[in-house]
């Protein structure tokens, strides 16, 4: 992962140095889960613990010769903790230290975007209160639709994250298990009470059949859940880039005092951030595949999926962080424009009441297809013509005869399309 994109905070998670100190860990605590039923003489954990440190440099030397990324970490604690070291590893495999570290590597970075999400709702939520009754138009296939208000589309966006969050939680708790069972996962050479110690100890469950490795259907529906959510960064993302356009305007990224928006051209203010979480989201997304074909794997086990996981464990991790931090400030620091918006609600000159006019007609006798088709030639001429809906409705005796001038007037209106906001925002902002 390149460091333009990357928090420390989730690069040191993924760094090689957090790597192996979590390999000592589960080394240490299924030595602690021997000791404590008398398979390895006592004293071996401590020793371990007081003189085994982590030397990456020595690791990786010792591996260029092995050729075995487990055996060479272990020879490398070996050679400082002394010859109790031999114990460590008893009737394990690698794939109990890595499956197992791994599993604790995608908690850590779980539990941080977590709180990455709840910056992005806690300022969804002011946003969408400061703006709930601020009236903008409503748009489908890129067209003016009907009236809303800006803090519908952000209490929206609020929604969808909260799911996100629960779905997130849900990816964790899928992958916060342990496997210690040894070669082809039969516990043959170790006994299951190592597995439960080893899990309690690391804050996880035991693996109910781990083969000779966690099935990656677990680790799948993580990366999946990361999918979805930069999904959801790159809708919020699109919407902001739409907003911004020069003939919507109707709000703007921060745009601070000395940026420069094009070498070319010193007017422009482009939506780069928003641009920036769109691509990072298609990255995100791009990890999804490979994850899912990792569920297949030879028999009870293969490491076709280990070069796969070593690149998409970091790197979908501290993308969607990064993309996830990017996009509560763009949201806290976004400019809008409340008066644009008004003016864009008012460019179609009133086709967007179009629907209830239509309704009205119905509610008179007319039938539907005919009051569609009456509405339908009016609007054409309001478009074409530049004129007002209102007053060609005004002019039209098949409609003045149905529907008095008062209720023209009401038809005309934006109140209505609001009368529900706040019903809704008490379904979402409990």
């Amino acid at each position: 992962m390149i460091s333009r994109y990357s928090r420390k905070e989730l690069v040191n998670i993924w760094s090689e140095e957090n790597k192996y100190k979590i390999w000592l860990n589960v080394e240490i605590a299924a030595a602690e889960a021997m000791e404590k039923y008398k398979i390895i003489p006592r004293g071996v954990a401590s020793i371990v613990k007081k003189k085994g440190k982590i030397k990456v440099k020595r690791i990786h030397d010792i591996e260029s010769k092995v050729k075995h990324d487990v055996i060479a970490f272990l020879t490398s604690i070996t050679e400082q903790a002394g010859i109790k070291a031999r114990y460590l590893h008893q009737g394990m495999t690698s794939s109990d230290v890595l499956d197992t570290s791994f599993n604790i590597q995608l908690v850590q970075s779980g539990n941080i975007l977590l709180k990455d999400i709840d910056k992005i709702l806690s300022v969804l939520k002011k946003q969408a209160k400061k703006y709930k009754m601020t009236p903008c138009i409503g748009r489908s296939h890129g067209i003016h639709a009907e009236p809303i208000t800006f803090g519908l589309k952000l209490v929206s966006f609020y929604e969808e994250f909260k799911r996100n969050k629960k779905r997130l939680k849900d990816a964790i708790e899928e992958v916060s298990t342990c496997a210690i069972s040894g070669a082809v996962g039969t516990f043959a050479n170790i006994d299951p009470k190592i597995e439960v110690y080893v899990s309690k100890r690391l804050k996880l469950k035991p693996e109910p059949v781990s083969t000779q490795i966690i099935p990656r259907d677990r680790h799948a529906h993580y990366f999946a859940i990361l999918g979805i959510i930069a999904g959801s960064v790159e809708r919020v993302a699109t919407e902001i880039r739409h907003l911004q356009r020069s003939e919507v305007y109707e709000l703007q990224e921060f745009f601070s005092k000395d940026q420069k928006g094009s070498s070319a051209m010193p007017h422009k203010k482009n939506p780069i951030l928003s641009e920036n979480l769109t691509g990072l989201a298609r990255m995100v997304r791009s990890y999804v595949v490979p994850a899912l074909e990792n569920i297949a794997l030879w028999h009870e086990r293969d490491i076709s999926h280990s070069s796969v996981e070593r690149n998409i464990g970091p790197d979908a991790n501290i993308t969607l962080d990064f993309a996830l931090v990017r996009l509560a400030g763009i949201l806290d620091k976004m400019i809008v424009y409340p008066k644009k918006m008004l003016e864009n609600l008012n460019f179609t000159k009133g086709l967007v009441f179009s629907q209830e006019l239509m309704l009205e007609l119905t509610k008179s006798g007319m039938q539907r297809e005919k009051a569609y088709r009456l509405v339908q030639d009016h609007a054409k001429s309001s478009f074409s013509k530049n004129i007002n809906l209102i007053d060609l409705v005004k002019n039209d005796k098949k409609i003045t005869e149905r529907i008095s001038d008062n209720k023209i007037k009401k038809i005309f209106t934006y109140s209505k399309h609001f009368k529900n906001i706040n019903y809704i925002f008490k379904r979402v902002l409990k």
